[in-house]
């Protein structure tokens, strides 16, 4: 068989929903997604439609979709799926699909359906599964049955049979799973439909059967505390009692009953009991074994707990892998407080359907919906939140802040006047408005105002643009004022969910000291419209103007000559954040190496996991997956070095003395450096130093200096850059632009080689201008910038993949920028909820889309004809090309790239 890395493979996208049958393990069973899911095997494969006329001499049976297959130079190439996850040992499954052939035949020929088994260390084996006689003009069906003792690491169903050179054609294919009978004691999960109960005796009907304690005793109860205590369903509940670590509760083993790359639900209803604890964290988590790698822990979900109402427990796994046991528990309240459980169940996740995009109508773009902003009728709809003064006065600026003029383009000046807060009692206490009725949901929202303090301040004052929703706080933007300027403020918020009650007011300096505002602005901004400005930015920055010389011995016939130009791969770095457990699904590696140039471990190479304990080193992990970066011509970031806020910072390091430490930071950079070196091209040398100081605490200020130093003396090829978040969303006093300018230049002084900026970028609503803002800010240190972690987060996946593509548009159409890394696409393998791109089985979502729609949109692509110089002229990004030219006598190849530049780029194509 073929090296899948040569394989041509054709991913499309469709735009139709219709779904598989209920009961079909297939997916995109009729091709209405394109080839989605499927892959053709060393061949090539388009979509032929109902609308699309008769391409290939069948119409669709379906009266739908069809797949073509083509390019086929051996009998068994074809078209495949992947039904690992969705197969169960000693079940039987049926298999009906409706198949047709086109091409050079005479006659008729066979088509197989066939089961492809791979099991590590031990190669591939082939099941055969039935096959049909089909000649052209006639779809005909292949059926037959499979059943599977045990479950390989991978189960592949393709098609195949044909000669070479002849086209297959498939209409629908459907694996159905049958139902099964399963008794209430049965460790099956037969097919693991939606729904099956993964969970033994889940209400504890049975008494505690299948349940044991770990660390701790288990027992079953009908009541306690003299009856306060019943079940809040059925009879019975169970505890985990005489527990003397927090790890300490209930368990059960679900090794076999459940799969892998299959998404699971867990609910448990859940309190806590006695030790005088009212309140406590439980926490389901799972414990799995693997032969290979020992112990892992996935934490699932948890619930703060009472001790006075049942509450309910959810979360959600997914296994990548294939571990030899498995044990789900819960753990989490401080040593001798019971763990109480009602009920405790895991069932296979149903796949709920994504919201819709939402329809905003009358969005009313760049309009203000604060009352009388420019104070023009005093303070009049305004009133003082807390026993505050508010009186109008004279004297502020009368031009726009800058990002609002950004977003606002031409617009009217302020009136010059401002409100003065006055004999604040509380740091709360400012000027208030209720913007209830004026709000739209799903709409983002850009604050913008000039703000002010008075004297009398001792040391710096943060001044905030706050929002009460039904009581919630909610940040519009921050600044940190040390003088008697005016200062800008810029943020941004949405809503998603209806409020009863939005109260904006501006809060934050000390009490007693006064503050200014003026030219308070709240609008919604319209993306679009950036978007065509970047567009128009994005030419200039990233594409340059080409002309393809032709030479050769047919040169002086070359005009007029056919030519095509396609760009491969843009050259502009796009890469994420992976595990080491990701690597161990095959789904998830597929969709990291086709989208994506580079790669940075979630948590691998950090210092808690290559030395958890003192001496104790783990790089195997990070081994495994700087190999399979590697192996595909994957880029890599190492993350990171040092971590400066001590939470993050490993028990056994925070209880070194002051010498000890200083020995443990040098083994650290001199194991960490020497191994790796050359291959990693970024370091984060110590992370967020702007919002945290262990070292610096307890090495003294130089430390900083002495890692970045230390760090390039051990490996001078790596660029070594400094690391925070909220830099660029307004949000942090702790982090804007000119606090982290300050920090980088001062570390330049001291002699630190500092060569990049990297900007994490998990952020929330985010707005053009104001990301570019702080891009433009920190360009002028001439430094690289990096998004080091992007991700965005809305429970709507429209709204996620449009905060994805401001941030990746801004991204793209900076100068200052080079490269851009996502914290993550999948999902349960994300820091935050809602962040995702592709679903935990493997199912691109609309904010996918959108990513993959953007990395299409920045392939160049062009077609002409060579002129009378022998020349072709087009505009295109960076990247690499391969241009094609048919001449009468063949049709030749060349491959090209374009690199950074201004002038045009002569390339010589010798024919």
């Amino acid at each position: 068989m073929c090296d899948s890395g040569t394989c041509n493979w054709w991913f499309l996208m469709g735009n139709c929903t219709s779904g598989n049958p209920t009961d079909n393990i297939i997916v995109n069973h009729d091709f209405y997604k394109g080839l989605y899911s499927w892959h053709p095997n060393c061949c090539n494969g388009f979509i032929v439609s109902a609308n699309s006329g008769n391409q290939v001499g069948l119409s669709p049976k379906s009266g739908g979709n069809y797949a073509v297959i083509k390019n086929r130079t051996e009998h068994w190439q074809g078209l495949e799926q992947d039904i690992t996850r969705k197969i169960s040992p000693g079940s039987t499954y049926s298999v009906s699909a409706c198949v047709g052939v086109s091409g050079p035949l005479s006659g008729s020929t066979d088509v197989m359906a066939t089961l492809k088994l791979l099991n590590h260390g031990s190669g591939a084996s082939y099941m055969f599964i039935g096959k049909t006689s089909v000649s052209k003009g006639k779809w005909e069906m292949v059926e037959g049955t499979f059943s599977l003792p045990t479950v390989p690491n991978q189960v592949i169903f393709y098609l195949e049979g044909p000669p070479p050179g002849v086209e297959l054609l498939i209409d629908s294919v459907v694996i159905r799973c049958p139902s099964s009978s399963k008794s209430e004691k049965s460790t099956s999960i037969g097919c693991s439909a939606v729904g099956d109960e993964v969970i033994i005796n889940p209400q504890f009907e049975d008494g505690l059967s299948n349940w044991s304690g770990r660390g701790c005793q288990v027992v079953l109860h009908d009541s306690m505390a003299d009856g306060k205590i019943v079940p809040e369903t059925g009879k019975v509940f169970a505890s985990a009692s005489e527990r003397t670590q927090n790890w300490n509760g209930i368990q059960q083993e679900i090794t076999g009953r459940v799969q892998r790359k299959l998404a699971y639900n867990v609910t448990a209803v859940v309190r806590i009991f006695g030790n005088n604890v009212t309140t406590a964290t439980v926490q389901a988590t799972l414990w799995i074994h693997t032969p290979d790698r020992g112990e892992q822990y996935i934490g699932i979900g948890k619930v703060q707990a009472t001790d006075k109402d049942w509450v309910q427990l959810q979360g959600k796994f997914l296994l990548n892998g294939s571990p030899s046991r498995v044990i789900i528990y819960l753990e989490g309240p401080p040593p001798g407080t019971d763990i109480l459980v009602n009920a405790l169940s895991v069932k296979h996740a149903e796949k709920i359907p994504p919201l819709p995009p939402p329809i905003i109508e009358n969005p009313d773009y760049g309009v203000n919906i604060i009352t009388n902003s420019q104070l023009s009728d005093g303070t009049n709809g305004w009133f003082p939140l807390g026993n505050c003064n508010l009186n109008a006065a004279s004297g502020s600026p009368k031009i726009l802040p800058p990002m609002a003029r950004d977003s606002l383009g031409v617009h009217e000046p302020l009136s010059g006047r401002y409100i003065l807060v006055k004999n604040r009692t509380q740091t709360w206490m400012g000027p208030a408005q209720m913007i209830t009725d004026k709000l739209k949901l799903f709409l983002t929202y850009q604050v913008s105002a000039w703000v002010r303090i008075g004297s009398g301040a001792s040391g710096p004052q943060n001044v905030n643009v706050a929002l009460g929703v039904d009581n919630q706080w909610v940040n519009g933007g921050q600044a940190e004022i040390k003088d008697g300027r005016w200062h800008e403020i810029g943020g941004s918020f949405r809503i998603e969910k209806q409020p009863s009650k939005v109260m904006v007011y501006v809060q934050g300096p000390a009490a007693g000291v006064d503050f200014m505002v003026a030219g308070l602005q709240i609008f919604p901004v319209d993306r679009v419209a950036r978007f065509k400005h970047l567009a128009r930015q994005t030419d200039k920055t990233r594409k340059r103007d080409v002309i393809l010389q032709f030479s050769g011995s047919e040169s002086s016939s070359l005009f007029g000559t056919s030519v095509t130009v396609m760009q491969t791969q843009n050259s502009f770095p796009i890469g994420s954040c992976i595990n080491r457990t990701n690597i161990e699904n095959e789904d998830f590696v597929d969709f990291f190496v086709k989208n994506f140039n580079w790669a940075v471990f979630e948590n691998e190479l950090k210092w808690y996991w290559t030395e958890p304990q003192r001496g104790n080193f783990n790089y195997k992990d990070a081994d495994d997956m700087l190999a399979l970066c590697q192996n595909n011509k994957i880029e890599t970031r190492g993350h990171c070095i040092f971590w400066e806020v001590q939470s993050s910072v490993q028990q056994w390091i925070q209880a070194l003395n002051k010498i000890d430490l200083m020995k443990a930071v040098q083994n650290r950079l001199t194991g960490l450096l020497t191994r790796y070196k050359g291959k990693f091209r970024h370091y984060d040398v110590n992370n967020e130093m702007l919002h945290g100081s262990f070292y610096k605490d307890r090495l003294g200020k130089d430390i900083r200096t002495y890692m970045f130093k230390t760090a390039n003396q051990l490996d001078p090829s790596a660029t070594l850059f400094v690391n925070d978040y909220h830099v660029e969303d307004g949000r942090d006093t702790r982090s804007y632009p000119e606090k982290y300018i300050e920090q980088i230049i001062d570390l330049q002084l001291q002699g630190a080689p500092v060569g990049g900026i990297g900007i994490q970028g998990h952020i929330d609503n985010p707005v053009g201008p104001i990301v570019c803002s702080a891009l433009d800010k920190l360009g002028v240190l001439g430094l690289p910038i990096w998004f080091t972690e992007l991700d965005v987060s809305s429970l709507n996946e429209h709204i996620r993949g449009e905060d994805l593509e401001v941030m990746i548009r801004e991204a793209f159409a900076h100068p200052a920028v080079e490269g851009v890394m996502l914290w993550g696409f999948w999902e349960l393998f994300m820091s935050r909820d809602n962040a995702h791109l592709v679903d935990a089985e493997g199912e691109i979502n609309e904010a996918g889309k959108r990513f993959l729609a953007l990395k299409h949109e920045w392939l160049s692509h062009s077609h002409g004809r060579i002129d009378i110089q022998g020349q072709f002229e087009f505009r295109g990004f960076h990247g690499t090309y391969v241009v094609e030219v048919e001449t009468e006598l063949n049709k030749v190849s060349r491959t090209f790239v374009v690199d950074k530049g201004d002038s045009p780029l002569v390339v010589s194509i010798d024919l």
